[in-house]
């Protein structure tokens, strides 16, 4: 680095001031913290990670039981055609899905114009009780 004290002169006369700022160490400070901010940015992942099973599954020695949980357009649960009238007794339900050691599949169909809090809370209920079969069916009228 070079430093410039003045005009260079020699007579006694006062020096010039200096207009210019040296640039040079705020360059250089700048691609540092380009360079930290390049370092430190995660790596963005394009892909969902799922856990998905290894090997090949056991054949299917009897037809798996279905439960269908029908969501009305105004909130109403049905389950397997009988309406639930509180969301206590969709909890027992679920609980006894829950306790069975082969669970039974439970196809969840909401209607199209159904509000989306009403299946996220069925949803919800079904993964918090350990319900782990369950399915949308439906999907078709989304479209």
């Amino acid at each position: 680095m070079s430093m410039n004290v003045g005009s260079g002169s020699s007579q006694g006369a006062d020096p010039e001031p200096m207009m210019e700022m040296n640039m040079t160490p705020l360059i250089d400070v700048l691609l540092v913290l380009i360079i930290m901010m390049i370092i430190t940015i995660p790596k963005q992942n394009h892909s969902v990670n799922l856990n998905m099973p290894i090997g090949n599954p056991p054949p299917m020695t009897e037809k798996p039981v279905v439960v269908t949980i029908d969501v009305d357009f105004d909130g109403t649960i049905i389950w397997d055609g009988e309406t639930i009238a509180d969301r206590a007794t969709l909890e027992a339900k679920m609980n006894s899905i829950a306790a069975q050691a082969n669970q039974p599949e439970v196809h969840l169909r909401p209607n199209k114009l159904v509000e989306y809090k009403v299946v996220a809370g069925v949803m919800a209920t079904a993964q918090r009780l350990g319900v782990t079969k369950i399915g949308m069916v439906g999907n078709e009228q989304f479209q």
